[in-house]
């Protein structure tokens, strides 16, 4: 390697120098060059040469230093060398380490390191049961196929492979079908490396417990898929299991040993299912009055009053029964307190419903108490029944006015409370076809929020203390009237979700924008009609020409106004246009006039595809004025006159969206 390296000029203070030399690794002056230059004049110039090293000498100093920094999700110590500070944290006890390295054709040669005490070398070993003994490897291929035959299958995917398809056959052979279930194949895959799966039984008198309780217990406590019968949704009273072993006694004393395992926490399922059941759902709320949802937010007892309020007002907004919404979510969480949801999280709602089913409750609250969650992903299907939708709008809203208002945000990559995932819920929500004023929901649900806010605050605070201080400052206009900072930011927040949603469904966030500039935007559903409106229309010749003429307009307009210290928003004179206005001066001012008032009754009338048909008509008449008509006249009546036309045209456009935001 060569490298040149810049000092101070010729002269500068001693301490530079040497800070120089230091730097370069000279010990003098003498082994560096100076070199003229004919702006800043002589300076000193090291040239640094080092010689390159054996290929074998750089990884021996890199490969340590790989293997201590391993990212680990969980990582552990181990052995004598755990008590001292520094030693090597891995996902298992390191037992060996490869590292081998040389060309295809010849020999290779081992790298010398060592980590911790464990040299490189060319040892391993497969199996430690069906295959313990040491196995000797010099290069990959080697070692894929050592490991095959010392037990052990090395492709995480075609382990993957080995176990879906047995299970496939193995419950193909009983009359049976597997229940697939993708993630707990991947756990399975990477805990064994010699994959043999094993069928094993239950007592049919556990499948009284719902199907998805069965799944849960079997797939968290034992790693085991569950089976139904052929042909039906119904469970069988079986399930497969992934052993590391090839058992002598074909894997018997394995099956037995976790079909115990198996029965013992379907007792406990069952258990939990028959005391669920004794409890009606509304007797459980008031121990959620004593369960803090968020320390400033008060607790899941307050949070469903909010929410229950909520889903009542916004219950005629989707169609929905207003009784039947605010039942509903007042019995949404309700199962969060049962014995089986305390042991299986993910069963939150589906048990809900089942048990608001049982005590018979209206079928769109039981539907609602499961579907209240959706969506929770961008695969998720979004509910239909009226009532789950005003109940998961209401939960949703309520997570996002509530941790607006104590100013607890995205930030980056971090968002600890999935307030991204609800907002694109609302969203989801809204562009299936439900029409929801944002602001009018925000500013509303804030005063519900702040009392639990208040109640909370003063829940911390000394005997007697009353003071109470709205958390944010300041605010802004929304069509006239005055609203909080915590709407104006939420709805920002919903605009940039929304551009990244229609972003991923092929929209141009520009567009977006340029609808989202105009006042009075909070109905996602007509924004998204109007941007779709809006992007057709800049498809057209006559949208793109209109366009341009807008950007010419706004461009004369802009410097002219910087210019004269002034804006020309003033309505545009007709008498002047008529006895001085050139003809095309004229047509365009007669088409103004007409295409405003048609896009803005379209408008009105939410036919944002008949605005732009308005609009589309002042494409020839807005050339022709750039093409006949000089804005800048010597007249200054004149002249004033022509750029309140221009203004005139910006003013039509801004109808149907901010053209200014539209690039191109």
């Amino acid at each position: 390697m060569r490298e040149e390296r810049r000092g101070p000029r010729v002269g500068a203070p001693e301490a530079a120098v040497q800070g120089f030399l230091k730097g370069a690794g000279l010990t003098s002056l003498d082994q560096a060059r100076t070199v003229t230059d004919p702006k800043k004049g002589e300076f000193y110039l090291a040239v640094i040469e080092r010689e390159g090293r054996e290929t074998l000498d750089v990884l021996a100093e890199i490969l340590p230093q790989i293997v201590r920094s391993f990212p680990w999700p969980k990582s552990m110590r181990w052995g004598a060398a755990s008590a001292q500070p520094g030693s090597l944290r891995w996902v298992r006890p390191l037992q060996s380490i490869i590292a081998t390295f040389g060309p295809e054709t010849e020999s290779t040669e081992v790298v010398p390191f060592s980590v911790d005490g464990i040299a490189a070398g060319t040892t391993t070993y497969g199996h430690r049961f069906l295959a313990p003994e040491a196995i000797e490897v010099r290069r990959f291929d080697d070692y894929v196929q050592s490991l095959e035959r010392a037990k052990v299958v090395l492709d995480a995917d075609r382990r993957k492979d080995i176990i879906l398809h047995d299970a496939r056959d193995l419950a193909f052979a009983q009359g049976l079908d597997l229940v697939e279930d993708e993630g707990l194949l991947e756990e399975v895959a990477g805990l064994v490396e010699w994959p043999v799966t094993l069928m094993g039984r239950f007592e049919e008198s556990f499948l009284d417990i719902p199907a998805e309780a069965i799944r849960a217990t079997i797939r968290a406590n034992q790693k085991c898929f569950v089976l139904r019968k052929s042909g039906s949704e119904a469970l069988a009273p079986a399930f497969i299991l992934v052993s590391n072993l090839e058992a002598s006694d074909g894997g018997q004393a394995i099956t037995a040993g976790n079909g115990r395992v198996v029965r013992a926490r379907l007792s406990d399922a069952k258990f939990f299912w028959e005391t669920d059941k004794a409890v009606r759902l509304e007797d459980r709320l008031p121990k959620l009055d004593s369960i803090v949802f968020h320390e400033k937010l008060g607790t899941q007892g307050e949070r469903i009053a909010r929410i229950a309020a909520l889903a009542r007002e916004i219950a005629p907004l989707v169609g929905a029964d207003p009784d039947l919404s605010e039942r509903a979510a007042r019995l949404a969480k309700a199962d969060l307190v049962t014995e089986m949801v305390g042991e299986f999280p993910e069963l939150q709602g589906l048990m809900g419903r089942k048990y608001a089913a049982l005590q018979g409750e209206d079928p769109s609250v039981a539907a609602a108490i499961e579907e209240h969650y959706k969506p929770l992903g961008p695969s998720d299907q979004v509910p239909n029944d009226p009532v789950s939708v005003a109940v998961a709008l209401a939960d949703k809203l309520d997570t996002l006015v509530g941790f607006w208002a104590i100013d607890e945000k995205p930030t980056g990559s971090k968002d600890p409370f999935a307030l991204r995932r609800a907002a694109l819920g609302v969203i989801r929500h809204a562009l299936v076809g439900h029409r929801l004023r944002l602001v009018d929901l925000f500013e509303g649900h804030l005063a519900r929020v702040f009392g639990s806010i208040q109640k909370a605050y003063l829940a911390s605070q000394p005997p007697g203390f009353t003071t109470y201080a709205r958390l944010s400052v300041g605010g802004g206009e929304w069509l006239g009237r005055k609203i909080g900072p915590e709407s104006i930011g939420l709805l920002a927040f919903f605009a940039d979700r929304l551009k990244v949603y229609l972003r991923d469904q092929g929209a141009r966030h520009d567009l977006i924008d340029a609808v989202f500039a105009l006042p009075g935007q909070d109905d996602l559903l007509m924004v998204v009609r109007r941007v779709e409106a809006l992007g057709k229309f800049l498809d057209t010749e006559d949208g793109k020409n209109l366009l341009a003429g807008y950007k010419r307009a706004a461009n004369i307009l802009r410097i002219e106004e910087k210019k004269d210290g002034r804006a020309y928003d003033s309505e545009p004179d007709a008498g002047l246009i008529a006895s001085s206005g050139q003809p095309e001066e004229r047509a365009l001012h007669e088409a103004l006039g007409v295409a405003h008032a048609e896009a803005s009754s379209a408008v009105g009338a939410e036919d944002f595809e008949g605005a732009m048909r308005a609009l589309s008509r002042l494409r020839a008449p807005v050339d022709a004025f750039f093409d006949k008509v000089t804005v800048n006249a010597e007249d200054p009546a004149l002249r004033a006159n022509r750029l309140a036309l221009l203004n005139a045209l910006r003013a039509a456009t801004r109808e149907v969206a901010d053209f200014s935001r539209i690039e191109g």
